[in-house]
């Protein structure tokens, strides 16, 4: 079966991106055999890696970036100023700020914005707000509904509004036990509140 059209405005991509007839992506910068579904829009200027999907009524900004194999459910917001490492989950109706005081009568300039950075691995829940300015940690998971307002450690599980570690997630998703054993056969161990876990016997991230 031959593929769908590309959406209304898609420039040249590469020949393996889809891009459904009700999609928009205006951005060039799209990776290899990345999906991007109806009523989607990426902004010229987005960066978008490879093997993405950018599920239905997702909006990319100008000056946000992807990178490879990140999910973007339904209804997902991101900003410029926002970066998303690889293999990341963005959960249906997210959605990312990068302004911690927004006037219409001030408006910053792009350089005035705030970043974020989305670490390799994370999850972020259904209707999860993260408020700009901080870092969700390598394999980080934030639960549905929460508001992040700081950083996030690495395999750190926050929930709630401020959002608050509850617990650890193990790099499968699972919540590990005390003893930071998953069921999956990994070990972990804490470097320290701040900076979260590590693999166990091992220095790095």
């Amino acid at each position: 079966m031959s593929p769908e059209p590309a959406g209304v405005g898609a420039p040249d991509l590469d020949p393996s991106v889809f891009v459904h007839p009700s999609g928009l992506c205006e951005s060039s910068a799209v990776g290899p055999r990345t999906r991007v579904w109806a009523f989607a829009h990426v902004l010229d200027g987005a960066r978008v890696g490879a093997d993405c999907n950018v599920c239905d009524h997702a909006f990319i900004e100008s000056g946000a970036v992807l990178g490879d194999r990140v999910t973007v459910k339904n209804a997902v917001l991101v900003w410029d100023g926002v970066v998303v490492e690889d293999e990341v989950f963005l959960g249906p109706n997210m959605v990312f700020t990068n302004d911690p005081n927004p006037r219409i009568g001030f408006r910053k300039a792009p350089g005035e914005l705030s970043r974020t950075l989305v670490r390799r691995g994370a999850t972020i829940g259904a209707n999860a707000t993260i408020v700009c300015g901080v870092e969700v940690g390598t394999f980080g998971f934030v639960a549905a509904g929460a508001v992040v307002t700081r950083d996030v450690a690495a395999h750190a599980l926050v929930a709630g509004n401020p959002a608050r570690r509850i617990g650890w997630a193990c790099t499968c998703g699972r919540r590990l036990p005390d003893d930071l054993a998953c069921g999956c056969g990994r070990r972990f161990r804490l470097r320290s509140e701040g900076e979260g876990l590590a693999p166990a016997g091992s220095p790095g991230p």
